[in-house]
């Protein structure tokens, strides 16, 4: 009876291990079967988009954001005090001046008709400054920005109207001695001269400037 136990025993071993091993072959076949499938899709993904390139990087750009233009703070500073300097209220021009009734003034060198031609319009006024109603540091400083864009911009004939004085305590012109005297220490004025009745007569001043 032992050995009939046994050998029962043996064969229900013999059956397990046979079907572990028929599920291992249709576990394989199973994923086989799966891996197949997923290529032959695959093969239908690719053979219907055709060939496929990577694409071509291009440089990027990025762009900044434009800052504001510094202010020239100092560079402001320096042509104000280099103004104060180069204009002078302690300057008496009365000896440069011609003794006529305009008292007009040519730079030495200047031929003297320049002045005559300046008074019969012979050039065109481009641009005029109106002093009327500054204080002299005002008109100082606004005479010598003035200079500087008409040099900027090749201005070669203009006005400077400096007024009667009708206005002030004394009556008296006191911008129209020191316009003049202003003018003098300026080597881009060639030439000025009282205007004429039309131009303002004694309370302008028409001045040509170097080209």
């Amino acid at each position: 009876m032992s050995s009939l136990k046994n050998f029962a025993d043996l064969k229900s071993l013999s059956q397990q291990l046979k079907e572990q091993q028929e599920a291992r072959q249709r576990a394989d076949a199973l994923r086989a079967e799966q891996e197949k499938k997923a290529k032959a899709e695959a093969n239908i993904f690719r053979s219907s988009i055709g060939g496929v390139e990577p694409i071509k990087a291009s440089a990027k750009h990025l762009s900044m954001p434009q800052r504001p233009a510094p202010l020239p703070f100092q560079h402001i500073a320096d042509e104000q005090a280099a103004l104060q300097e180069s204009l002078s209220d302690e300057f008496d021009a009365d000896s440069l001046l011609e003794t006529d009734e305009n008292l007009s003034y040519t730079r030495p060198g200047v031929g003297s008709d320049v002045v005559r031609k300046l008074r019969k319009g012979h050039w065109v006024i481009q641009a005029q400054l109106d002093l009327h109603g500054l204080r002299r540091d005002q008109a100082r400083d606004s005479l010598g920005e003035f200079l500087r864009k008409c040099g900027r911009n090749g201005t070669r004939c203009v006005r400077i109207i400096h007024g009667k004085g009708l206005g002030s305590v004394n009556k008296e012109p006191v911008l129209k001695h020191k316009v003049r005297n202003w003018l003098i220490q300026k080597d881009e004025v060639l030439a000025f001269s009282q205007a004429t009745a039309a131009d303002g007569g004694s309370g302008a001043l028409i001045v040509l400037l170097k080209s």
